[in-house]
């Protein structure tokens, strides 16, 4: 048996609805920036350093590096990628890099994790 198409057998196009929500929509660019959030999310060594800055607030790599058990190399490396996502921040304080999730950053990872109405601190 083959599949159903996905697309409707006629043009049905209710235009009030359409204009409205066409109007509404984001711009490719913001959507481009909350893909790249996401995406960033979706490997499991990053969400487990997000899920980490969460729980602690802020963190420097070598803690990251310890909570998460991989190499100081490989956490900078993922906290780099957070950071360029906009999903972390990060400062220098002496010899150490401190990274701390942003607003936008915790509220998606509590949408991640599925925490409707509290974002990871």
């Amino acid at each position: 048996m083959a599949a159903e198409p996905d697309t409707c057998d006629l043009l049905c196009l209710d235009v009030p609805k359409a204009e409205r929500v066409r109007a509404s929509m984001p711009s490719v660019e913001e959507l481009e920036r909350r893909a790249a959030a996401a995406k960033a999310l979706g490997d499991p060594t990053r969400l487990g350093l997000a899920v980490a800055l969460g729980e602690a607030g802020t963190a420097c790599v070598c803690d990251l590096a310890w909570i998460a058990g991989r190499s100081e190399r490989l956490v900078s490396h993922h906290a780099r990628q957070l950071k360029a996502a906009g999903v972390a921040r990060s400062r220098r304080e002496g010899k150490m890099v401190m990274y701390e999730l942003t607003e936008h950053g915790a509220a998606l990872l509590a949408t991640v994790l599925g925490h409707r109405d509290e974002a990871v601190r």
